[in-house]
């Protein structure tokens, strides 16, 4: 019984701290576009997950970056200015159809997929009241594994955007 209590005691102190960190939601706006996630650990730290739509129909990616927090402690204006960089990795795949239309391949129909390394750097603004607005670059590196072949994936490296998040 006193184990189960400790697990207890553990399990909702862990919830009560993940609910204390900030986090944001919102759009992504790039290559493509798509919805983001911030989840805050502490000052310093952010993970961020992100489902885009990229170059608007050629597929579909998703990527979790642990990105470090650099705040601009010269602002002295309203708000708040940081500077981030991290790394992670990414999936996903091309849409059917979008390929064939591109290049001339044999691969008419067939999956078309990719998984990598991915690295983003950007630049934030906190405002006063629950808005965040940020501007970053974050490629994919990954080679695309299609049926009867490898290349790589050359629309990973096209990973700017910007991004509007709701802060809670």
């Amino acid at each position: 019984m006193k184990k189960i209590l400790i697990l207890v005691t553990i399990f909702f102190a862990t919830c009560i701290v993940s609910l204390a960190q900030p986090r944001t939601i919102g759009a992504r706006v790039g290559w493509g576009v798509g919805a983001s996630y911030q989840h805050g650990f502490g000052e310093k730290n952010m993970l961020q997950v992100d489902l885009d739509f990229f170059s608007f129909e050629a597929g579909l990616q998703a990527t979790a970056i642990y990105n470090w927090i650099f705040p601009f402690n010269s602002w002295k204006g309203a708000g708040s200015w940081n500077w981030y960089a991290g790394v992670g990795g990414g999936i996903g795949m091309l849409f059917p159809g979008w390929w064939e239309r591109t290049v001339t391949s044999t691969t008419r129909g067939e999956f078309t997929g990719f998984a990598g390394v991915a690295g983003m750097i950007g630049i934030e603004y906190n405002f006063k009241f629950p808005l965040q607005l940020s501007l970053d670059y974050r490629p994919l590196f990954s080679p695309l594994l299609y049926k009867g072949g490898v290349g790589f994936n050359l629309f990973g490296v096209f990973g700017g955007g910007l991004a509007i998040r709701y802060k809670f």
